[in-house]
Formats: structure tokens, C-alpha cells, sequence
């Protein structure tokens, strides 16, 4: 039986202009590998999924997001063939899936709990997906020991007992049994999430950096905006059984399209426009007009300016910003190179500030402090 051509990495030192050539992203310039049309999936009349479209293009690392209940784990599994869809369209390529069964898919599930045999050596379960479909063993071995290679554990591991293996061993042989029948599209259910702290930070790299060496499409389910964020070329946030926003990491962080959104990347600080009056102005702080129609803002804005703790500065005495506030420092946290403060404001609310360790300040309890920042720093969020 033919098996699919295995994943070789680069030539080596000799060639170097051959590797930069592999290491390039493979997405750039892609077709789209797969197409999810008006997805819907419902339990005894609740709707899981509603009605979701997505295009994922060949050797993208795409990662969806959400809170618990959003979809994300309902979709992954009808994109696997786990579930069955109440209405919808998926198509891997030309060709319509969503009536294939799971193991006739060109695709493979990691699992959070990774389903590996402990009965089994490392090489049994890399080979395994190859046994069932028949391949000669001198061909799944062949196989197993490239594989060993390319994600990075040495070739004698190829005997050694699944509970000899130590986490991170377990996911790298985990990832190595995924790609042993060159899948399509590699889908992960949350694989890092019940690893330490340390070793999670590792794989991540290790993560992005197996996609770029494979050039295979990565669909990444994670809670973790830090794991989505260093690893994928573009994130997907779900809520309530839709998309609420898909696109770069960069440009969900700093243009979030909801206030949803924007709580849901990591910290913020939100001031709510103050309706149809004459002058622009937002809850708690204070505007500059003519910072203000610089940027376009006129009487009448509704919405939200979105500042991120990173934007915001403590001033100076006599320092000006285009919006400011005063208020009472209450709170310190050192964050490794990073110092957060936690600013109360006279109307109570609280704005966090975030500097580099190197610029951090002096303060002393009670003591009153400007806090500021320029439009250019900052976001404004309007909601259909």
C-alpha cells in the first residue's frame, strides 16, 4: 500500500538558502483548504452553532477562541466528523466532507487528553494510524523514526513505554502519531491545557514552530489568548455560537470590533461616550477638543474609546495628554519586565496602567496622580 510522501525537513547547514525557503510561511498567497458554509448545529432546540461561515487557506495556523459554551469545541468536532451538522456545508479543498465519515477524512483530531496507548511504545502508537490502513511494517517504522526527528526526540525513543514519557514527551509523540498518515488539515482540542506553566510555554514555540517546518494547516482550539496569540497566523473568537471577530492577533488587540472582544483579549480600560451632548466627551475622563477633532470625533459619537493598560501613562506634574483623569494609585504588581498600577479615579472607576519595569515609579499611599493618553494610542469601538 502507497503511503503519503513524508515530511522532510531541510536539507541542512549546506544549503541555506533551501531552508529559509521551507521555513517561510506556506499560507502566503494560499487557496483556501477549507470551507465552513452557513453551519448549524442544534441540541433539543439549542443552538450551538448559528449558522457559521469560515474560509481557511492551505498551511494557515488558524486558532479559535472563546468562553466556555461559545461553540468552539461543537464546531471542531463537526469539522472532524465527530457530530453531524443540523444545516450547513463544509468542503476540504473541491470537494463536500460533511457526509464522510471521521475515518475517511483527510484530517486528524490531537486530544486534550491525547488518547495514547500505555500498553505501547513510542513507536507503536506513531505507527498505529499506519497498522490499521495496512502499510508494510518496515514502511511504518521508516516512518516513525522520520517523525521522531521532526518533532524533536531522539530515535531511540522509538521502544521506550508512552508511561516512561514525560509530558511534553507524551504531546510530541502525540503529534508525531497525528502526522504519520500526512493528514490535510491537523485539528487540536485544547492539547496544552493540562501541562505546567513552563513546559506550556515551550510547546507553544515548538508548536509554531512544527507548523512552519510541515507547512500543514493547523486548526487550534484553545481557552488560552496567550497560546492563540504567539502561535497562529489568525484568530477566531466565538460567542454564542458565532464569529464574533476573525483576523490577524494584532488587529483583534488593538481594533477590537465589540466590547466583548475587547475584554476578551486581555486587560482594558473602557470610557463609554456621553451621548448627544455639544461637546465630545466620554464617562471618567476628560478630552482635549482639539485632540479631538483632529481625530475626527464630533458631538454626537456613540460608542466606546478603548485604551490598553500598555497606552496608558502616569503623568507628570504639569504633563498634558489628549485624555486625562486624576485619581489615587491603590495598587502595584510587578509582572517580570512589566509593572501594572491600578488607578482609582474621583468617580470611582479604575484604570489600570502599564509600564516598562525600567520607567517604574515612586508612589506613596493615597497620593493623588494624573493618568492620560493620546488618541493616537487609543481605539474607538462602535457597535451596530
Amino acid at each position: 500500500m502507497n503511503i503519503a510522501a513524508p515530511v522532510r525537513l531541510p536539507a541542512g547547514k549546506a544549503d541555506l538558502s533551501r531552508q529559509a525557503e521551507a521555513l517561510r510561511p506556506t499560507h502566503m498567497n494560499a487557496q483556501p483548504i477549507l470551507r465552513v458554509v452557513d453551519l448549524k448545529k442544534t441540541f433539543d432546540g439549542f443552538t450551538a452553532l448559528d449558522s457559521v461561515n469560515l474560509t481557511v487557506d492551505d498551511g494557515e495556523f488558524l486558532a479559535i477562541v472563546g468562553p466556555s459554551g461559545s461553540g468552539k469545541t461543537t464546531l471542531i468536532r463537526l469539522l472532524v466528523g465527530m457530530e453531524e451538522q443540523t444545516s450547513g456545508e463544509i468542503w476540504l479543498r473541491d470537494s463536500r466532507i460533511d457526509n464522510v465519515p471521521a475515518n475517511k477524512r483527510p484530517t486528524c483530531m490531537v486530544f486534550q487528553s491525547l488518547a495514547l496507548f500505555p500498553h505501547r511504545s513510542v513507536g507503536e502508537n506513531i505507527e498505529f494510524p499506519l497498522k490499521i490502513r495496512g502499510v508494510d511494517p518496515a514502511l511504518r517504522r521508516a516512518r516513525a523514526l522520520e517523525l521522531l526527528d521532526l518533532v524533536r526526540l531522539p530515535q531511540h525513543y522509538y521502544g521506550k513505554r508512552i508511561q516512561q514519557c514525560s509530558g511534553g514527551e507524551r504531546q510530541r509523540v502525540a503529534l508525531a502519531r497525528a502526522l504519520a498518515f500526512d493528514p490535510e488539515i491537523l485539528f487540536f482540542d485544547e492539547p496544552l491545557s493540562a501541562l505546567d506553566f513552563r513546559l506550556r510555554k515551550m510547546l507553544e514555540k515548538e508548536l509554531k514552530d512544527l507548523h512552519q517546518r510541515t507547512g500543514k494547516t493547523f486548526i487550534y482550539i484553545t481557552h488560552s489568548l496567550e497560546e492563540a496569540m504567539v502561535m497562529s497566523d489568525r484568530i477566531a473568537i466565538m460567542r454564542s455560537g458565532r464569529f464574533e471577530q476573525l483576523g490577524p492577533a494584532e488587529e483583534i488587540y488593538a481594533k477590537p470590533k465589540s466590547r466583548f472582544v475587547a475584554e476578551f483579549m486581555g486587560e482594558v480600560n473602557l470610557f463609554r461616550a456621553n451621548g448627544n451632548g455639544g461637546t465630545v466627551s466620554f464617562e471618567h475622563v476628560t478630552v482635549d477638543p482639539a485632540a479631538a477633532a483632529k481625530r475626527g470625533l464630533r458631538p454626537g459619537f456613540s460608542g466606546d474609546l478603548m485604551a490598553r493598560p500598555e497606552s496608558v501613562r502616569l503623568l507628570k506634574p504639569g504633563e498634558r495628554a489628549d485624555v486625562m483623569a486624576t485619581g489615587i494609585v491603590e495598587s502595584e504588581y510587578l509582572l517580570g519586565s512589566r509593572v501594572q498600577y491600578l488607578v482609582r479615579l474621583a468617580s470611582g472607576y479604575k484604570v489600570t496602567v502599564e509600564l516598562s519595569r525600567e520607567n517604574r515609579v515612586t508612589w506613596e499611599p493615597g497620593q493623588s496622580m494624573g493618568v492620560g493618553f493620546d488618541l493616537d494610542r487609543a481605539h474607538l469601538i462602535q457597535e451596530a
